[in-house]
């Protein structure tokens, strides 16, 4: 058959119809009538449909409310043309101009200091804190301590406690603590007292740092009295709740410090039974380790709902400061490129490989350098929206972005920032550095064996290992992105080591 000469007939072919001459013209503007109407009809059924379901959808949302408050920030993929002499790193049908993005990236890092929020606003934002953690503390203690008026009507301490339900751990301590619980409070004046302490430091971050190892080793230094718990993530997450997740409570700061009883009841055993004072005793530090205290502000957003603004108007350690001036802050930082694979291998659940790996950081690339081509660089660090598009926790590794905001608060002076390749290198100096830094006394030869010989907690399991490296074009990609962020940290530490050129 020959389909090239076949006349094909179309439903507007009106060959052979044999109509009448004058019913022709009439027949045939009725049919277009007719098709208009139709098409007017389905246009109009289409927009009632769209309607309907956009409307039901914008109801359900609001019904049930956002997980965590989400910046006004829109993300989308982007193509950033690019020049043969560049890096080029293709995805799909879009590409990424490395040198061009780290141009960007470098200009922007240049930004002014953050605005510190007035005492007065800080103070507004939670008075229930603030009324509770007095502005001073006991003097002669080295832990931030002081005496809070409690209910003596109150007959079972800690069952109540929030983190009592997770942790099997805390509810033996919190069995213990009740035991002579009343011989421990303090009386005076007709009224009941009872010691209550804040950590003397915090172990901030990051995830896949090593915070892990270091806290239990300075659980092993007999003047560190820990809670049990390594991260209660009070100050980013628990005291938000449903917040941050809707089916999650909100933990009142009563059964945060509960977690610090334990160095509470020895300090009080010291004050009552020396009443002039075992200073050596009286050394009792506690302190904890949520690795999400540096970074993740993601809730503090929806503090001020009336204000527009990109970033954050409050952080964590506007907070924290505000209640304890004083306190001391530790950071263990890695390589950047080598803490985002680790936390990919340690959080990922499913099928894991380099090519998914290698995929999911070009996506992440590509969904900062949208926001930073719109945006301020701390408003791509801190928004929401785009830490939970991106398929990586990929911002955590832009240490410089966290710390410049820590030390406008905090003096350079209180915070301590050191590298995992050296605590894993130079075990017992890098120790004796966090010691010296907490004002705590030195170890024998056998207490610090006994430190220096424990067990490597958290290291990457076995199936883990044997996936092996990243691939080597996700290293060089990484490496790039990088380098600006680690260029601005080694020049704000002074520590040319911090740029990990040798990684």
């Amino acid at each position: 058959m020959d389909y090239g000469k076949t006349p094909v007939r179309t439903f507007l072919d009106f060959r052979n119809t044999h109509l009448d001459d004058k019913v022709a013209p009439m027949w045939w503007l009725t049919y277009l009538w007719s098709m208009s109407k139709v098409k007017v009809l389905s246009f109009l059924m289409g927009l009632t449909v769209t309607f309907v379901i956009m409307a039901s959808y914008i109801l359900t949302w609001n019904n049930k409310g956002l997980s965590c408050t989400l910046l006004p920030v829109q993300f989308r993929p982007v193509v950033v043309l690019t020049s043969t002499a560049s890096t080029d790193v293709s995805f799909g049908n879009n590409s990424i101009d490395m040198k061009l993005l780290v141009k960007i990236i470098a200009s922007k890092l240049d930004y002014t200091p953050r605005k510190v929020p007035d005492e007065r606003e800080i103070l507004e934002t939670d008075s229930h804190l603030f009324s509770v953690i007095p502005r001073q503390f006991l003097p002669g203690i080295k832990s931030p301590c002081w005496y809070k008026e409690y209910n003596a009507s109150s007959s079972k301490p800690y069952r109540r406690n929030l983190y009592r339900l997770h942790s099997r751990k805390f509810r033996a301590v919190c069995d213990h603590l009740r035991v002579n619980f009343r011989q421990r409070l303090h009386y005076q004046n007709g009224k009941t007292f009872r010691l209550r302490c804040l950590p003397f430091f915090y172990i901030i971050g990051q995830p896949k740092c090593g915070t892990t190892d270091l806290y239990h080793r300075l659980l092993l230094h007999p003047e560190v009295k820990f809670n049990t718990l390594k991260e209660p993530h009070w100050w980013t997450r628990k005291r938000f709740g449903p917040l941050l997740v809707e089916s999650q409570k909100r933990v009142p700061l009563e059964d945060y410090l509960d977690l610090f009883d334990l160095a509470a009841h020895n300090i009080q055993e010291v004050i009552r039974g020396h009443s002039s004072g075992d200073q050596r005793a009286l050394q009792f530090i506690t302190g904890e380790a949520s690795a999400s205290t540096m970074w993740d502000n993601r809730v503090l957003h929806s503090l001020h709902k009336d204000k527009d603004e990109s970033e954050p108007p409050f952080l964590a350690q506007d907070f924290i400061h505000t209640v304890q001036p004083d306190a001391k802050i530790i950071i263990i930082l890695r390589d950047p490129v080598e803490r985002l694979y680790s936390d990919y291998l340690y959080f990922q659940r499913g099928n894991k490989s380099t090519e998914d790996f290698h995929q999911r950081v070009v996506e992440s690339v590509q969904l900062f350098q949208s926001c930073l081509l719109e945006n301020s660089l701390r408003t791509c660090v801190y928004n929401a929206s785009l830490v939970e598009s991106m398929p990586l926790r990929f911002g955590l590794g832009m240490y410089v972005a966290y710390l410049l905001d820590w030390l406008t608060v905090f003096h350079k002076e209180q915070i301590l920032v050191i590298r995992l390749e050296d605590y894993a290198a130079n075990l017992n100096g890098t120790l004796k550095k966090v010691f010296d830094f907490l004002d705590l006394d030195p170890l024998s030869e056998q207490q610090m064996a006994t430190l220096i010989n424990m067990p490597t907690s958290n290291s990457r399991r076995k199936e883990d290992v044997t996936l092996g490296p990243m691939l080597p074009a996700t290293r060089n990609l990484l490496r790039e992105f990088h380098q600006p962020f680690n260029h601005k940290l080694a020049s704000v530490l002074d520590n040319k080591a911090f740029l990990w050129s040798n990684a």
